[in-house]
């Protein structure tokens, strides 16, 4: 099992993964505490992050400091189906950010591995066992 769904009470679900107990609950609007990020919020989080790491990792390699560098992201839902229809990433570079590297951080964001997983998305599917 590569990741571990746990079901600690509530609106709370807990996903175990690589040694880390990642923790999820619904709004307090959504019956849960609001103790933790919703399991979509997550997700949107995990575009961004995804995307800065390899911004991240671009500008290390060029000895560039990161800390004044802002992505934003901006999303567009469908008003009948609720569905995220556009995002955008909005980056905000210091004004000595080297010109000549600002379409190679539109690359670098391109790379991001959780966007490539939604343009190429894998096929699921759901298997039942039951225990002793």
């Amino acid at each position: 099992m590569d990741m571990e769904i746990l079901f600690p009470g509530g609106k709370k679900i807990d996903a175990v993964y690589n040694g880390f107990t990642i923790k999820t609950d619904q709004s307090v609007e959504h019956g849960g505490e609001g103790s933790a990020p919703a399991p979509f919020d997550l997700f949107l989080a995990s575009i961004g992050t995804c995307a800065a790491i390899y911004v991240a990792a671009f500008c290390e390699y060029r000895q560039i400091d990161t800390s004044d560098i802002r992505i934003g992201l901006n999303f567009d839902r469908n008003e009948k189906t609720g569905m995220i229809e556009n995002i955008s990433f909005e980056v905000t570079l210091p004004a000595s950010f080297p010109e000549k590297y600002e379409k190679a951080v539109v690359r670098a964001i391109n790379q991001c591995a959780v966007k490539k997983h939604m343009i190429e998305p894998p096929q699921f599917q759901v298997n039942i066992t039951k225990g002793a």
